[in-house]
């Protein structure tokens, strides 16, 4: 079976290359991954000690960050290095300034693993999420360096718990512990008899909640508000568009809305304002303009979604309408309002749970989505309530940091 992977994954390489002829998102891929050897002889020298943490994408970046913060205030001497798999991910956080070395992982071929260990050679590794490469983990166990994977969440039918899974189990069964984020996952590990795991929850409740700490004023966003009630759109897809456009067109002079897509595609916007009847700016074109008089402020940038949520009556979460995945829910739920997504997310259990205790709603087609946001937007105490229970629901599950890190501070 490890021969089978190999060879997959050398011709899954070549596939690659040609896909990057066409696709914008590949060239990216593959572009990034020829500099990573030459950054890393460039940033790390020989004696230098390293910490590494991989994650897929941004969000397991913003899901590690939390730990990534307290393992550096320990490990004062070493090296941060940050691995990404998605261009989504490095191409928005290859300058974050929490690491010494932000870059690309390498495909995982047994002569890249080799490669890359010998030049960040690792005191300690940490995956994120769900993060399961089988030829790094087999040469990090074979150094005998300690590998955590950290907010890990597991469902049935995932190849490790199934009879034709060995491979991968091996796999999974060379981390040396594993966090995981509810009682399921750690049930389903025990199953396969895997024991060394812990429930150490989920480390975006953490990241999120320090968000209230900050300083989340927008002047434009407060000149854009008034005294209006605010409905914020954030990272939405073409299908969440055909959700919401009939409620937007149809809805009361005193709300207001800002969009803020999750791909920054001109020619998208261009035809998503073909579809309102209601006044438009785009961010980049708002300078000199009276933002009061506007009713939809499109945010055509990136960055700055987390604080615009802290403006935020009602938020539409975008992402669960089609099949790109629902976006992360807990940061606009930390500022305490209603959270209202799509119908698709059976695998995102923080937006069941929060939609069990009543601070979510999930629709499945405009009507149901113009009769709840009616409603939150015209029933104040409604609103109130609704939005208490999310913020509620953060604040009560922070803690994973904190229960994760124990066991860092036991290695160093």
């Amino acid at each position: 079976m490890h021969f089978l992977y190999n060879f997959l994954t050398h011709i899954s390489t070549f596939f690659i290359w040609v896909a990057q002829l066409f696709n914008p998102k590949m060239k990216l891929f593959v572009k990034g991954r020829k500099l990573v050897f030459d950054q890393l002889r460039t940033a790390i020298d020989i004696d230098d000690q390293t910490i590494w943490f991989h994650c897929a994408s941004l969000g397991e970046f913003e899901q590690g960050v939390p730990v990534m913060e307290r393992v550096k205030k320990m490990y004062t001497g070493h090296k941060l290095v940050i691995t990404f798999f998605s261009p989504s991910g490095y191409e928005v956080k290859k300058n974050a300034p929490i690491a010494d070395v932000i870059t690309y992982l390498p495909l995982d071929t047994p002569r890249n693993v080799r490669k890359f260990l010998k030049l960040v050679h690792p005191s300690v590794v940490v995956f994120v999420k769900n993060e399961i490469w089988p030829n790094y983990l087999f040469e990090i166990k074979k150094n005998s360096i300690p590998v955590v994977l950290i907010s890990a969440l597991f469902r049935n039918e995932q190849s490790f718990f199934k009879s034709s899974g060995r491979f991968m189990r091996k796999a999974l069964f060379s981390f040396d512990h594993i966090f995981v984020q509810d009682q399921h996952s750690l049930e389903l590990l025990n199953g396969i008899e895997y024991h060394d795991a812990t429930i150490g929850g989920d480390t975006r409740f953490d990241r999120v909640s320090k968000q209230l700490e900050h300083d989340n004023t927008l002047d434009f966003v407060s000149n854009f508000k008034q005294e209006s009630i605010c409905v914020v759109m954030g990272s939405t897809w073409p299908e969440d568009e055909q959700l919401y456009t009939a409620y937007i067109n149809d809805s009361p002079s005193d709300v207001k809305f800002i969009i803020a897509p999750h791909k920054i595609d001109r020619t998208r916007i261009d035809a998503f304002i073909k579809t309102v009847n209601k006044k438009w700016v785009l961010f980049s074109e708002m300078d000199g303009k009276a933002l009061p008089d506007f009713d939809i402020l499109i945010v055509d940038t990136i960055g700055i979604l987390t604080k615009i949520y802290s403006y935020a009556d009602v938020a539409y979460i975008g992402g669960a309408m089609g099949k790109s995945g629902l976006h992360n829910i807990l940061e606009a739920a930390t500022f305490g309002i209603p959270i209202v997504i799509g119908k698709n997310f059976s695998k995102f259990p923080e937006a069941l749970q929060l939609q069990h205790i009543g601070g979510l709603f999930s629709v499945k087609n405009s009507n149901e989505f113009s009769e709840i946001l009616s409603k939150l937007v015209m029933d104040h105490e409604f609103r109130n309530k609704t939005g208490m229970i999310s913020g509620h629901y953060v604040n009560s599950n922070t803690g994973a940091t904190e229960t994760i890190t124990k066991f860092f501070e036991d290695l160093n």
